[in-house]
């Protein structure tokens, strides 16, 4: 499973990294030329994020991302096909990142089933809480797949021993209150909160929403098994195109 996928390979380095990409922006070809360069960079997991239009956790630049994915013709089926091809052709671990409403018009179990049959490792869905997904968990747990919850600074100790109940993989922490791709302090009232975070799981933590540079991972070492680094890698692209990602993540170590 998972969370011991990522035990082994956190015996090997002092932490790991996640990317994350919005699948088919700006293109399905260059999505694809990402997923080659970060893996060449050595990312240890990536995030495929399928394109919603009110990507309600997102920042400007993932939001643009979402948007423009959809306007040149991104569909639920072909992320999933792009999907089952990153997923075949390297070895790192994949997952969806997905809001609750293309799960649930997709189907519940067909889509655990899918991503199965896709040979993803599991799915991070931030809208859904775990009261409310009975179903998605049953179906996950059918079929073998880690379904990602979140921890937020605001989350009482209480809540997160619920939530990690629930949770399979890791836990993704939130860094802060808001959206993606804003600055994130790390604080001493944010060792705080990780502190509270690690003693409420025995899954890894995982630490994203304003992870930008070299500094930001150097400063979780220790705290966290794995820094997510998203906005910033879109952004990197923007500027710079996609030839500028593998560099821009080799410089994070």
């Amino acid at each position: 499973m998972l969370a011991e996928k990522i035990r082994r390979k956190k015996a090997e380095k002092d932490i790991l990294l996640m990317t994350h990409i919005v699948v088919g922006y700006p293109t399905f070809d260059a999505s694809l030329r990402v997923v080659e360069q970060m893996v060449e960079a050595g990312v240890d997991l990536m995030e495929l994020q399928i394109p919603f239009s009110e990507p309600i956790a997102d920042g400007p630049v993932i939001l643009h991302a979402n948007q423009a994915s959809l306007v040149a013709g991104s569909s639920v089926e072909a992320c999933l096909r792009f999907a089952e091809e990153v997923a075949r052709r390297f070895e790192i671990p994949f997952l969806l990142m997905s809001y609750y409403n293309i799960v649930f018009k997709f189907g519940v179990k067909a889509f655990a089933q899918r991503m199965a049959t896709a040979g993803l490792a599991g799915a991070i869905v931030p809208d859904l809480p775990p009261e409310e997904a009975g179903d998605y968990l049953e179906a996950m747990s059918a079929n073998s797949l880690s379904p990602i919850f979140i921890f937020s600074p605001n989350t009482s100790t209480p809540r997160m021993r619920q939530i990690s109940d629930c949770a399979g993989g890791f836990i993704y922490c939130v860094a802060r209150k808001g959206v993606t791709g804003s600055e994130t302090s790390f604080s001493e009232e944010f060792t705080q909160y990780i502190s509270r975070c690690r003693a409420s799981t025995d899954l890894p933590l995982a630490l994203g929403f304003g992870v930008k540079h070299k500094d930001d991972v150097d400063s979780l070492r220790g705290q966290v098994d794995i820094a997510v680094i998203g906005t910033e890698t879109i952004r990197v692209m923007d500027e710079s195109g996609v030839d500028a990602v593998k560099d821009f993540i080799e410089g994070l170590r």
